[in-house]
């Protein structure tokens, strides 16, 4: 069954999916690869809803790895289009997932049922489709590979449809990313009058030395594939709106953006130290308290060659291997089997009249279909 990837992904693009509502468009890669031959099962969890797709039952095993949620459009007087109208005009698809990242889940599909109508000997693939990536991420991905591996399930590798290209598709593939931290910091101290601080104990300075001390601080100067770690404080909060009164707790937000020579424990550890340095002697006392997911590399080898060679191929450019970037969904994967990132160009991603290129959306269906030739065998 061969599958149009600008048309599939037009059609999804009409499913409103915004997270965490499915909109449709499980349901509609549900048939489409059912009838392409793939054994479909919807996992979903928590009011999540999630697919895995699979072929074939030998080995080796790719997996293949993308979201059909979205962010919301915002206003949809701002957008020259529909939103969710998946419109074609002027050598582009248009609308809320075009970029991010429908139009990869449609080259994913193609490049599968491409591959399987081919009738090759061995191996096996999965598709790993969420509703949950643009959302809080427990039960969309992790939900997928908790389930798998309660069967015993195993992928070999795993290639991520996210956009990674700054500019020009097969620029730039991702091999890892950036660790992240978020640290919420409570001071508290002793409420009192402002002509008396005497006999208060202020939280805010102490909070402020805190803050200035860690953001002041260089946590490293890169390594091998990343870059210097970063520290952004991201808010401050007392909820006090009276100037003559001093306030008995403040709050504070920071975010770490951290590369391979740090963990997030390490750096919970750095921070909670100098907090209580920040606060020693002052009465104040500083809690914090802080979430986070790893750095992860993917080194260069055999698989990683593949994905490059695959998309200079078909683009001409031997695309950079960057760490560069937010998060994804490759942080869950990268504990099952080694896993890249490699999709569209991400400039309108989130934004009014978000968009893809026609021809782009067929080069990355192309670029896929070789990486699954050239994996099985």
């Amino acid at each position: 069954m061969a599958i149009d990837p600008v048309a599939l992904a037009a059609e999804l693009v009409r499913c409103p999916s915004v997270t965490p509502a499915e909109g449709g468009a499980l349901a509609l890669l549900d048939r489409v690869l059912t009838g392409a031959g793939f054994d479909c099962v919807r996992i979903d969890r928590g009011g999540t809803p999630n697919l895995l797709a699979r072929w074939g039952g030998g080995r080796p095993v790719i997996g293949l790895a993308g979201h059909t949620d979205v962010v919301p459009p915002g206003d949809p007087a701002a957008w020259s289009v529909d939103p969710f109208g998946g419109v074609i005009r002027d050598g582009y698809l248009w609308g809320r997932g075009a970029c991010d990242m429908k139009s990869a889940v449609a080259a994913f599909a193609a490049a599968a049922a491409g591959h399987v109508a081919a009738r090759p000997g061995r191996g096996g693939i999965m598709l790993l489709i969420t509703g949950d990536e643009e959302g809080p991420g427990t039960d969309g991905t992790r939900a997928i590979l908790d389930w798998m591996a309660a069967r015993g399930l195993t992928m070999d590798a795993c290639l991520v449809g996210e956009p990674t290209c700054p500019e020009r598709l097969g620029e730039m593939v991702k091999i890892g990313r950036r660790g992240s931290l978020t640290a919420r910091i409570l001071a508290e101290g002793v409420q009192g009058h402002s002509a008396y601080p005497q006999r208060a104990a202020n939280p805010l300075p102490v909070l402020v030395r805190f803050l200035d001390r860690v953001a002041s601080a260089e946590l490293d100067r890169g390594s091998d594939h990343f870059e210097p770690s970063t520290l952004a404080v991201t808010g401050i909060d007392t909820g006090n709106d009276a100037a003559n009164v001093i306030p008995a707790r403040a709050r504070a937000m920071l975010n770490i953006r951290f590369n391979d020579r740090h963990r997030g424990a390490d750096l919970l550890a750095w921070l909670r130290g100098q907090a209580a340095r920040a606060a020693e002697g002052s009465g104040v006392t500083l809690t914090v308290e802080a979430s986070w997911s790893d750095a992860f590399l993917t080194e260069p080898g055999p698989f990683i060659d593949l994905v490059a060679g695959a998309v200079e191929a078909e683009t001409g450019l031997r695309p950079v291997l960057s760490t560069s970037g937010g998060t994804s969904d490759a942080r869950f994967i990268k504990d099952h089997c080694p896993v890249a990132e490699f999709g569209l160009v991400g400039q309108t991603m989130h934004q009014v009249d978000e968009r893809a290129a026609v021809a782009d959306i067929r080069a990355l269906a192309a670029i896929y279909r070789r990486i699954l030739d050239g994996f099985m065998a």
